[in-house]
């Protein structure tokens, strides 16, 4: 399981600015911004920009200010490998240390949409031993009882970051992952595919 919300795309007027600095050509540039706000790429700035894009990560500097800030939900397991990301992001999750025994656990809180039914009964029973370990916690401040939790705690646990990226980063992980065994992974490449201009400006490599 994998949840993307409240996504925003920021800065992409100053990265096309400054994609036009090497040559002093900001008098080219023919992109606008429309009434509600939002930047429209011109055809002069597409094609220099799509040139940039195709001649490699030096030539196309300006997509690492094109930033994008989005709230992610995630299995522990997956985050292990997101977390080999780490050039140019910044993420600020919710505490596994600090809220573990916030709340009750639950089946809601892991990713096991696609377990087997056996596997499914294993974690209802390591639920169940969780549950009662926070119980002893909140009851008691046991530090063994929250030791057992965090250790015992499966990787299908789900973690909420609010991560921030860029395109040059969206670029590296769309090609990396996009063909990866985790469906997460798809889930996310379709969350690229589908940010402004991410045809052209994300997708468009072969």
């Amino acid at each position: 399981m994998i949840r993307l919300e409240r996504t925003s795309v920021m800065n992409m007027e100053n990265a096309f600015r400054g994609m036009r600095n090497p040559m002093n050509s900001w008098g080219k540039s023919d992109s606008t911004v429309d009434e509600a706000g939002n930047f429209i790429i011109g055809e002069a700035d597409m094609k220099l920009a799509t040139t940039l894009i195709h001649s490699g990560s030096d030539d196309r500097k300006f997509m690492r200010q094109i930033f994008v800030s989005v709230d992610i939900t995630a299995p522990l397991y997956w985050w292990k490998e997101y977390d080999t990301y780490k050039v140019a992001t910044v993420a600020n999750s919710t505490s596994t240390m600090h809220k573990i025994h916030a709340k009750p656990f639950s089946r809601e809180d892991f990713s096991c949409e696609r377990m087997t039914p056996a596997v499914l009964a294993c974690l209802d029973q390591v639920i169940a031993v969780l549950e009662e370990r926070r119980q002893v916690f909140v009851e008691t401040k046991d530090r063994a009882a929250w030791d057992d939790m965090i250790q015992l705690l499966p990787t299908s646990f789900n973690q909420m970051r609010t991560c921030t990226l860029n395109y040059e980063t969206l670029i590296n992980i769309y090609y990396a992952r996009r063909n990866h065994k985790l469906p997460e992974w798809h889930v996310l490449c379709h969350w690229i595919e589908e940010l402004p201009y991410a045809g052209e400006l994300i997708c468009s490599l072969k």
